[in-house]
């Protein structure tokens, strides 16, 4: 049936493999339930038809049948009345009635035949639809998760950069620290030597004091204080 055409690839187990090849499976999804539910649109418009024409095939039969018994009921009163004749034609008419019912008969069994497979049919796509609908749920809950999960992976490896850049600083730092410690150890050198040659210095100072001393008390004794 032409009116299912597009229904049937959603149904089918190829479906998985279709949002496989699909850039943002979510819009397609839609597009598919989209196309779905305008395809059970069409089989609900052909099933009502169908089903009224059930309907009017059980009414020609129900009139046709009523007719028969009308007729048969007709010929028993002609015949109660003497009215052979007349008797005769009802009973023809209700023959040919009875004739018209066989056709009227077959009918009405291909339009039943034709109702139950199309409401069958009505039943199964909207059912369908019902469980790709809850499907569709889950599959955009998941591509939500996945589209975030790119971002988390993006942001992630910029963490990855920033602890490349973090090594890199160590290193400067080891160097620049190294750097400082062999400064200050020169410093420290240094700052020994000079205090070696200001010892030095010191000690003839405080020679040069103590002659200074002597002589001032030589004088004092020669001037008698």
């Amino acid at each position: 049936m032409g009116i299912l055409s597009r229904f049937s690839d959603i149904i089918s187990a190829n479906i998985n493999s279709l949002l496989d090849k699909a850039e943002d499976p979510v819009k397609m999804i839609n597009k598919y339930l989209i196309d779905a539910r305008e395809d059970l649109a069409e089989v609900k418009k052909e099933t009502t038809e169908v089903m009224a024409e059930e309907t009017r095939a059980q009414r020609k039969v129900d009139n046709n049948l009523a007719e028969v018994a009308r007729y048969a009921e007709l010929s028993k009163k002609a015949l109660k009345a003497g009215n052979e004749g007349d008797a005769k034609v009802f009973i023809a008419k209700k023959q040919e009635l009875e004739t018209a019912g066989a056709a009227l008969q077959t009918a009405y069994a291909a339009a039943h035949e034709n109702a139950i497979k199309m409401r069958q049919l009505y039943d199964k796509l909207a059912s369908d639809i019902a469980q790709l609908e809850a499907r569709k749920a889950g599959i955009e809950a998941k591509a939500s998760i996945a589209k975030t999960q790119q971002k988390v992976n993006q942001y992630t490896s910029k963490g990855d950069k920033i602890n490349e850049v973090m090594g890199a600083f160590e290193k400067m730092e080891d160097k620049v620290n190294k750097a400082l410690d062999v400064a200050n150890a020169a410093a420290e050198l240094d700052a020994s030597a000079i205090d070696e040659a200001i010892a030095i210095e010191d000690k003839y100072k405080a020679g040069v004091t103590a002659s200074v001393d002597e002589e001032l008390e030589a004088l004092k004794k020669e001037l008698g204080l």
